[in-house]
């Protein structure tokens, strides 16, 4: 992203926060965990303990519910490895393994094999391939080493190679089918030595699906750990409305892709699925409902992207039951859904995760995303762990919500304790509320939290009318002073609206009002009683890319011991034009 661009944005400069005793605790624990994993692992003769029972066969073929792309196979095929925005071409029967990585997502993404499926989607040649360019990471990265067998690699490559083992190994001689078979069942077996963390589905996903594809006692042994772990995991990760724990809908998606895949090489060989495993089928498939909106892409919150409508669809073709309608809330995740004729509103109205799943949490609650019939017209920036290097996106001023100060609600770790915790995001004590009132074509509902009561005293309410007769919204945000005493002074605000790539922004002649414009070229009308608005550059992220785009930023000033408020109003262009 250019320095105009983050110029634009006009986030704040990460600061280290002042950091609770907890976080040192965590901190030297993760140290000390950290290096006697890597004395146990790094030492002479662990990989013995990785090899029995042998595993030689396969049992099953689990089937890849996510969509694959035969050009992107064809292109991997030739030498040519386009991943992550980047590309590495070695040519043909090139070795990818002893070259240097253009950033630390190809390498991770590389190491995952996530280039796996599509390749063996790409024709008959694919097996042959894969089994070359597997063999050869083998001679290279087969043995313990803290990249590529850590939690951010291993249980997706294992995933990988489960739903593609038996059909390479079914074109290979025997000795390679059975180095393959190897191959796979150590990297399972190490996965159970793991501290799982947030990863703990993954990892439990991967160990399954291993279980289930490696025939014999060494696929028996890894299904029945990984179905204990699988039902433990579940249980925490997957939230009653089907909301994952981490609150981002994309989390969500992918990890009902995982239980799919599991639930299907379950099916192939005659086991029973444990209830677990079914119910958060049903439990994500319904949050995911809700989390879609009507252009066929997921709401993008705290931590994940939209997202191609192509993928979403595919996440949800096993769905059968008449396409119900969405949930109007997801208590429990935290999130409220607004339906009129054309407008569709999601908001954000949960805290930010913590606990085990602080990584890709944002401080952004109030934030919201609305449709316009098939235009997405307003959206947040889309962060997600594949922008790690722009963690700023993940601060308050990065959502279409309001920040006071230029500032954020928390912080990024940086420094040494992002380098031992990770990019953890540090917050203060928050408590966020929500409202809803629907009544005889309208709906209300308010949503309020407190992270600004510690910087400025203030408490944020945001209030969103939608008037289903009409087709408009109307939103106020409100500043209300709260017990906690603070100095009297002018504290300013920005209330952003981020605008989806294509969408367009053009200012009125009133110079307050905005038309906006998504790619159907139906026209919206945008008002509010602010002191200033402007349209600015902007950026979100597809893919974990940069795209430009705009925002509509109002900005003006609010005393920190009076209560202010700040209407606006989003409409079809044809309405007539009235008060705020």
């Amino acid at each position: 992203m250019s320095e105009s661009l983050e110029r634009g944005l006009r986030l704040p400069d990460i600061r280290p926060p002042r950091l609770p005793r907890l976080t040192w605790l965590q901190a030297t624990t993760r140290l000390i965990g950290r290096q006697a994993s890597a004395e146990l692992f790094g030492a002479p003769g662990y990989g013995l303990t990785l090899s029995r029972p042998r595993a030689s066969g396969f049992a099953c073929s689990p089937r890849e519910f996510r969509p694959a792309d035969a050009a992107v196979g064809r292109s991997t095929a030739s030498g040519r490895f386009v991943i992550a925005g980047s590309v590495v071409d070695v040519g043909s029967s090139g070795d990818v393994w002893d070259r240097p990585c253009p950033t630390r997502r190809f390498a991770v993404d590389l190491h995952r094999f996530v280039w796996l499926p599509d390749l063996m989607a790409s024709g008959d040649r694919a097996p042959r391939e894969a089994l070359r360019l597997i063999l050869a990471w083998a001679e290279i990265f087969g043995n313990w080493n803290a990249f590529s067998w850590s939690r951010e690699t291993l249980p997706r490559r294992v995933i990988n190679l489960s739903c593609s083992a038996r059909r390479i190994g079914a074109s290979s001689s025997e000795a390679d089918r059975s180095r393959l078979a190897d191959i796979l069942a150590r990297q399972a077996r190490h996965l159970g030595r793991l501290r799982p963390g947030a990863s703990a589905a993954e990892i439990a996903c991967a160990r399954t699906l291993a279980g289930a594809t490696l025939s014999g006692p060494a696929g028996r042994r890894l299904l029945s750990q990984g179905l204990s772990s699988l039902r433990r995991a579940l249980a925490v990760t997957v939230l009653s409305d089907g909301c994952h724990v981490s609150r981002s809908p994309e989390a969500g998606l992918e990890l009902l892709f995982d239980l799919l895949t599991v639930d299907d090489a379950l099916l192939q060989i005659g086991q029973e699925p444990p209830q677990e495993l079914g119910r958060s089928i049903d439990r994500l498939t319904a949050g995911l409902r809700t989390l879609t909106l009507p252009d066929g892409r997921l709401a993008a919150f705290q931590g994940g992207e939209m997202l191609s409508p192509q993928k979403v669809a595919a996440a949800r073709a096993h769905d059968d039951t008449g396409a119900p309608a969405a949930a109007e809330r997801l208590l429990a995740g935290g999130y409220e859904r607004l339906d009129g004729q054309m407008l569709h509103i999601i908001i954000d109205a949960g805290t930010p995760a913590a606990g085990v799943a602080p990584l890709t949490a944002c401080a952004q609650p109030g934030a919201i995303e609305i449709v316009c019939g098939r235009d997405r017209l307003i959206t947040n920036s889309g962060w997600s762990e594949r922008a790690g290097d722009r963690q700023g996106f993940r601060l308050t001023p990065a959502a279409s919500t309001l920040s006071l100060g230029e500032g954020s609600i928390g912080d990024i770790l940086s420094g040494r304790m992002e380098r031992i915790l990770g990019p953890r995001l540090s917050l203060p004590p928050m408590n966020v509320t929500a409202r809803r009132e629907t009544g005889e074509g309208a709906t209300l509902v308010e949503t309020g939290h407190d992270g600004w009561v510690l910087q400025f005293g203030l408490r944020h309410e945001r209030r969103l009318y939608l008037d289903q007769r009409l087709d408009e919204i109307r939103g106020e945000d409100r500043l209300l002073p709260s017990d906690r005493a603070v100095e009297a002074l002018a504290a300013p605000y920005a209330i952003r609206f981020y605008l989806q790539p294509g969408a367009t922004a053009s200012m009125a002649r009133d110079r307050r009002s905005v038309i906006l414009r998504g790619e159907s070229g139906r026209g919206w009308f945008f008002r509010s009683d602010a002191a200033d608005v402007a349209i600015e550059p902007s950026a979100c992220f597809e893919n974990g890319l940069t795209r430009r785009s705009v925002q509509i930023v109002l900005r003006g000033s609010v005393r920190t011991d009076a209560e202010s408020r700040i209407r606006w109003k989003l409409e079809p262009a044809g309405a007539t034009e009235g008060q705020i």
